[in-house]
């Protein structure tokens, strides 16, 4: 009888720890956004700060910013090979360069995806690997 016990609450602690694994976040967009936010940590937050405001006059800031949500591509293009030259944020010229970071096309599309929905930004589309794959220097 002991045996059955002890079989039973194996098989059903299996099932609830199984269960609970298989609901835990299943939208593909928050696990992006998650993988993202930690991407950014160890990536970003040097020169766009832990709130994407980055730093007056010479890093753009993310934060609410029409530049990131209005040139989806060239955004995925400047985060997967650098940014150089000009760019105008939100009626403000940068012109710094920011080196390429050897992120992966899986990578890139987890970083662009936090950036896209945090600090005021709201993306719905997702951005794919393969989206950023196709995305040629």
């Amino acid at each position: 009888m002991k045996l059955l016990l002890a079989f039973f609450l194996i098989v059903l602690s299996t099932l609830v720890i199984s269960n609970q694994k298989t609901n835990y976040n299943t939208d593909p967009l928050q696990e992006s956004i998650q993988r993202g936010s930690e991407i950014y940590t160890d990536f970003c937050i040097t020169c766009h700060m832990p709130n994407g405001e980055g730093v007056t006059d010479v890093y753009p800031p993310l934060a609410k910013s029409d530049y990131l949500m209005n040139n989806r591509e060239g955004s995925i293009k400047g985060l997967k090979y650098g940014q150089e030259g000009e760019i105008i944020v939100n009626g403000k010229t940068y012109n710094s360069y920011m080196a390429p970071l050897g992120l992966s096309d899986d990578e890139v599309a987890d970083v662009m995806n936090f950036i896209t929905n945090s600090w005021g930004n709201k993306n719905d589309k997702m951005i794919t690997e393969e989206e950023v794959s196709n995305i040629k220097n």
